[in-house]
Protein backbone atom coordinates (compact mmCIF):
# COMPACT_ATOMS: atom_id res chain seq x y z
CA UNK A 1 0.00 0.00 0.00
CA UNK A 2 1.58 3.34 -0.64
CA UNK A 3 1.50 5.94 1.81
CA UNK A 4 0.42 9.47 0.62
CA UNK A 5 2.48 12.40 2.59
CA UNK A 6 0.92 15.15 0.52
CA UNK A 7 -2.43 17.14 1.80
CA UNK A 8 -4.63 16.63 -0.94
CA UNK A 9 -5.65 13.02 0.88
CA UNK A 10 -6.73 15.32 3.83
CA UNK A 11 -8.82 17.49 1.02
CA UNK A 12 -10.11 14.61 -0.81
CA UNK A 13 -11.22 12.82 2.87
CA UNK A 14 -12.39 16.14 4.33
CA UNK A 15 -14.42 16.65 0.76
CA UNK A 16 -16.19 13.00 0.41
CA UNK A 17 -17.47 13.78 4.12
CA UNK A 18 -18.88 16.52 3.29
CA UNK A 19 -20.26 15.51 -0.04
CA UNK A 20 -22.14 12.43 1.59
CA UNK A 21 -23.12 14.51 4.13
CA UNK A 22 -25.35 17.27 1.90
CA UNK A 23 -26.74 14.59 -0.09
CA UNK A 24 -27.54 12.25 3.25
CA UNK A 25 -28.85 15.11 5.65
CA UNK A 26 -28.44 18.20 3.68
CA UNK A 27 -32.07 18.78 3.98
CA UNK A 28 -31.35 19.99 7.22
CA UNK A 29 -29.50 23.19 5.87
CA UNK A 30 -32.16 23.87 3.14
CA UNK A 31 -32.24 27.76 4.23
CA UNK A 32 -28.98 28.26 5.62
CA UNK A 33 -26.96 30.85 2.76
CA UNK A 34 -24.51 29.07 0.67
CA UNK A 35 -21.91 30.89 1.28
CA UNK A 36 -22.25 29.95 5.57
CA UNK A 37 -22.21 26.43 4.11
CA UNK A 38 -19.10 27.15 1.35
CA UNK A 39 -17.38 28.57 4.70
CA UNK A 40 -17.89 26.13 6.80
CA UNK A 41 -16.61 23.74 4.66
CA UNK A 42 -13.84 25.70 3.98
CA UNK A 43 -12.95 26.54 7.80
CA UNK A 44 -12.79 22.58 8.20
CA UNK A 45 -10.92 21.86 5.97
CA UNK A 46 -8.01 24.71 6.24
CA UNK A 47 -8.21 23.09 10.24
CA UNK A 48 -7.93 19.92 9.16
CA UNK A 49 -5.11 20.38 6.55
CA UNK A 50 -3.29 22.86 9.22
CA UNK A 51 -3.53 20.09 12.20
CA UNK A 52 -2.50 17.31 9.73
CA UNK A 53 0.51 19.80 8.39
CA UNK A 54 1.85 20.62 11.64
CA UNK A 55 0.99 17.94 14.00
CA UNK A 56 0.59 15.37 12.05
CA UNK A 57 -1.94 13.06 10.04
CA UNK A 58 -2.91 10.79 12.83
CA UNK A 59 -3.74 13.94 15.09
CA UNK A 60 -5.97 15.59 12.04
CA UNK A 61 -8.11 12.55 11.81
CA UNK A 62 -8.47 12.12 15.31
CA UNK A 63 -9.83 16.26 15.10
CA UNK A 64 -12.13 14.72 12.43
CA UNK A 65 -13.47 12.02 13.82
CA UNK A 66 -13.94 14.08 17.39
CA UNK A 67 -15.60 16.76 14.97
CA UNK A 68 -18.03 14.10 13.88
CA UNK A 69 -19.53 13.25 16.91
CA UNK A 70 -21.31 16.22 17.04
CA UNK A 71 -23.54 15.93 14.03
CA UNK A 72 -24.07 12.31 15.22
CA UNK A 73 -24.87 13.37 18.85
CA UNK A 74 -27.39 16.26 17.38
CA UNK A 75 -28.76 13.85 15.03
CA UNK A 76 -29.41 10.53 16.82
CA UNK A 77 -29.95 12.39 20.58
CA UNK A 78 -30.46 15.75 20.89
CA UNK A 79 -33.36 16.07 18.09
CA UNK A 80 -35.30 13.48 18.59
CA UNK A 81 -35.34 12.99 22.65
CA UNK A 82 -34.36 16.45 23.64
CA UNK A 83 -36.70 18.61 20.52
CA UNK A 84 -38.76 16.11 19.59
CA UNK A 85 -37.76 16.20 16.58
CA UNK A 86 -36.90 13.13 14.07
CA UNK A 87 -33.30 13.07 13.85
CA UNK A 88 -33.50 11.79 10.41
CA UNK A 89 -36.10 13.50 7.76
CA UNK A 90 -36.26 16.61 10.13
CA UNK A 91 -39.85 16.34 11.03
CA UNK A 92 -42.16 17.65 11.90
CA UNK A 93 -40.82 20.55 10.16
CA UNK A 94 -42.32 23.44 11.84
CA UNK A 95 -40.63 21.96 15.16
CA UNK A 96 -37.52 21.85 13.17
CA UNK A 97 -37.78 25.34 11.66
CA UNK A 98 -39.02 27.08 14.89
CA UNK A 99 -35.72 25.81 16.80
CA UNK A 100 -33.26 27.02 13.69
CA UNK A 101 -35.17 29.92 13.86
CA UNK A 102 -36.32 30.20 10.34
CA UNK A 103 -39.55 31.27 8.54
CA UNK A 104 -41.89 28.48 8.01
CA UNK A 105 -44.14 30.26 5.40
CA UNK A 106 -41.60 28.95 2.52
CA UNK A 107 -43.77 29.38 -0.59
CA UNK A 108 -44.99 33.10 0.47
CA UNK A 109 -43.70 35.94 -2.34
CA UNK A 110 -41.22 38.46 -1.82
Amino acid sequence: MEITTSLWFEVSIVSIIFTIGNIVIGHFEEQTPRIRRILKYLFILLLICCISYFFGRKYAFILLGILLLFPIYIHAYHLPYKKGINGWTGEPKSKYYDLRGWDKDVFKEK
